[in-house]
C-alpha cells in the first residue's frame, strides 16, 4: 500500500509537470498559466456548490433519522476532488473536475463501495459491532438514534485492520483497536 501511494505521489507530479511543459511550449507561458489559474477558479466554485449541496442531503437525511452513507461519501470525493483541483497541473485538474460531476461521482462511490466489500468478504476487514458506549446516542430532532424508528443504532466499539497491504501483521489484543 505505501509502495503505490509513494508511486502515485512521484508519477503523478511528474506527469503533470512534463504536461504544463510541453502545453506551455506550445502555447506558450501566459495562456498555459491561465489555462491552470482558470481551472482552480472553476473548480473552487464547483466544489463549493456540489460540497454545500451534499451536506445539505447529509443533513436532511440526519432529520428524517436516516443514516447519510452515499451523502458522506459523495462529500469525501467532492473534498479530494477540490484538493486535486487546487494541484497545478492539467492530469490533477482533469481527475477533480471528473469528481465533481454527479455521473462520475456515482461510479466512483460505486467502486470505492465495492473495493470495500471485497475487502470484507477476502477478510481483510473485520468490525465488531454492539451498543452505544455513550448510552442512547446522539438524538436527532426528537428522535434519539439513528437507527429506523428511533432505535439507537449500532456502533463500532472495536475494529482490527487484519491486512493493510503492507505484508506486516500485528497481533491483535483487545485494547489495541479499541475505539470507545
Amino acid at each position: 500500500m505505501f509502495g503505490r501511494l509513494f508511486l502515485l505521489f512521484l508519477i503523478v507530479p511528474m506527469l503533470d509537470l512534463a504536461l504544463l511543459v510541453s502545453v506551455g511550449s506550445r502555447i506558450g507561458l501566459g495562456p498555459t498559466l491561465a489555462i491552470v489559474v482558470l481551472t482552480a477558479a472553476v473548480g473552487s466554485w464547483l466544489a463549493r456548490r456540489e460540497g454545500s449541496a451534499a451536506w445539505r442531503r447529509v443533513q436532511a437525511k440526519l432529520s428524517t433519522g436516516g443514516v447519510p452513507g452515499p451523502e458522506l461519501v459523495d462529500g469525501l470525493v467532492i473534498l479530494v476532488a477540490g484538493t486535486l483541483l487546487l494541484t497545478p497541473g492539467f492530469l490533477t485538474d482533469a481527475a477533480g473536475l471528473l469528481g465533481l460531476f454527479p455521473p462520475t461521482r456515482a461510479l466512483a462511490r460505486r467502486a470505492l463501495r465495492s473495493r470495500f466489500e471485497q475487502s470484507a468478504a477476502r477478510g481483510n476487514i473485520h468490525i465488531v459491532s454492539g451498543g452505544s458506549p455513550f448510552g442512547a446516542g446522539p438524538t436527532v430532532g426528537s428522535r434519539p438514534g439513528f437507527g429506523p424508528f428511533g432505535a439507537p443504532a449500532p456502533t463500532i466499539e472495536d475494529a482490527e485492520v487484519i491486512d493493510d497491504g503492507s505484508g506486516e501483521s500485528a497481533p491483535h489484543t483487545p485494547e489495541a483497536g479499541r475505539l470507545g
